[in-house]
Formats: C-alpha cells, sequence, structure tokens
C-alpha cells in the first residue's frame, strides 16, 4: 500500500471513531499515515466557528491524535504551497484542499477523502484518491 495522506475529514474521523468504509479501514491498517499541516488549521477554524468541540485546546488535541493514529506530519514546503496555485485541469476553488491535493501529488501519497470535490479532480486523473 502507499503512504497514505488524511483529509481533514478523515483524521476527525478516525479521532472519534467513525466507520470507514472497509477498503479505507485495510489502508489505514496496513499503510503509512500522513497528515497536512493545514488540517491543524482547519481544525482550529471549526473549533472557533462552534462546527466541532474538542474537550482539549487544539494543538493539544491534534497531536495526541497524530500519536494515537501513529500519524507522521507531511511537510509544508514551499514547492507544495506554490503547486497548490499551480494545478492542473480544474482543481477545488478550497485553499486547504488545494494544499492538501499539492501535497497529495509532491508525495505521491493516496489522499483519503470524502470531499466530492476532491474525489472529482481525482477522476480527472490529477491525484490518487480514496473514499474514507
Amino acid at each position: 500500500m502507499s503512504d497514505l495522506l488524511l483529509d481533514t475529514c478523515a483524521v476527525l474521523w478516525l479521532a472519534e471513531g467513525i466507520e470507514l468504509a472497509a477498503e479505507a479501514r485495510k489502508a489505514v491498517a496496513d499503510g503509512n499515515l500522513n497528515v497536512s499541516p493545514i488540517s491543524v488549521w482547519e481544525i482550529a477554524n471549526l473549533v472557533r466557528k462552534n462546527r466541532i468541540v474538542l474537550a482539549m485546546p487544539v494543538v493539544t488535541w491534534f497531536r495526541q491524535t497524530l500519536r494515537m493514529m501513529e500519524a507522521a506530519m507531511s511537510e509544508l514546503s514551499v514547492e507544495i504551497l506554490a503547486g497548490s496555485c499551480e494545478l492542473p485541469g480544474s482543481p477545488p476553488s478550497d485553499p486547504a484542499d488545494r494544499i492538501i491535493i499539492a501535497t497529495a501529488r509532491e508525495a505521491s501519497m493516496v489522499l483519503m477523502t470524502r470531499d466530492k470535490d476532491i474525489l472529482a479532480y481525482s477522476r480527472a486523473g490529477y491525484v490518487r484518491t480514496m473514499v474514507c
């Protein structure tokens, strides 16, 4: 199995024990998990907007969650940031999604997500994805 990059929704679902698709469960069990630093920014914004509630500060929760999942923090390089603005085709407009896509492309990872815009972009052949 290739290295997996977890979209922010996948991080939240794994942390909360929400059931994943069978293929995704197997991939999580067998693969090397990675998370983009932009996911902590997205999660902090969800907390700020009261869309999710965490029992502890965001940074503490995020670090504990990565340890629990045995996930690595992926790099957020200048190549990834610039690449997020230079994606081919018609990528999603959300900047965080673009950074996550660019991260997966740069590191040749499979992006685990349920985001419909990212999955549509994948069907066009620009990034490898797996539905969680």
